[in-house]
């Protein structure tokens, strides 16, 4: 059966100051020397595929990735500020830790309702973020119908797009891992999406 579209849709690699669980969103930060090589190694993973192009969001931390990516293939390079992380508002920058801390009414009312809440401050929620992404996904699916693409993503917006394809509620994407550099691969086709790498 002829395939639409095969998307690989990949997370950036390791981000500085990682280690203390921070909440980056639309905040801009580079990667650590171990995410460059993870974005190296994802290169030669993907260097004998053939895709028509590769996207990224605009943020550094997968604007990095991409390019590493991209040398080894001839085609364009788009990066969309439609593809960046989830906007956190006022917990850009802070620590899980700080978070509960400074938040604990609002990380209740989050609780209350994962997929409305919006962080204080211009947050999106959850529903915000996955209109964001299922529109600039299946704009760019249109624009490159029948090609391969490669897509360097984030944590939530790589759930959002695997929450689609394996048909699952928005509401379980945090229920799906997204490791530091890892690797899905998805097939679609005209009446079926088959998932054939998931946090690889």
């Amino acid at each position: 059966m002829q395939r639409n579209n095969r998307v690989y849709l990949i997370r950036h690699g390791q981000v500085v100051g990682y280690e203390r669980f921070p909440v980056y969103g639309h905040t801009d930060v580079d990667l650590t020397d171990v995410g460059i090589l993870q974005m190296k190694q994802m290169a030669e993973r993907l260097r004998l595929t053939e895709p028509a192009a590769v996207y990224s969001s605009d943020l550094t931390r997968s604007v990095t990735g991409a390019r590493i990516i991209a040398r080894h293939h001839d085609v364009p390079l788009y990066l969309l500020p439609e593809l960046r992380e989830m906007r956190f508002g006022d917990w850009e920058g802070l620590t899980l830790t700080e978070i509960r801390t400074r938040f604990p009414e609002e990380l209740q009312k989050r609780q209350d309702d994962l997929l409305n809440y919006r962080a204080p401050g211009n947050g999106e929620s959850v529903a915000d973020l996955a209109a964001r992404i299922e529109t600039v996904f299946e704009d760019i699916r249109a624009q490159q119908k029948g090609n391969d693409i490669v897509i360097a993503g984030h944590g939530a917006v790589n759930r959002v797009i695997l929450c689609r394809a394996l048909g699952l509620n928005i509401g379980h994407m945090f229920s799906i891992h997204q490791a530091y550099g890892c690797l899905n691969i998805i097939d679609y086709f005209p009446d079926t999406t088959l998932v054939r790498l998931m946090n690889g």
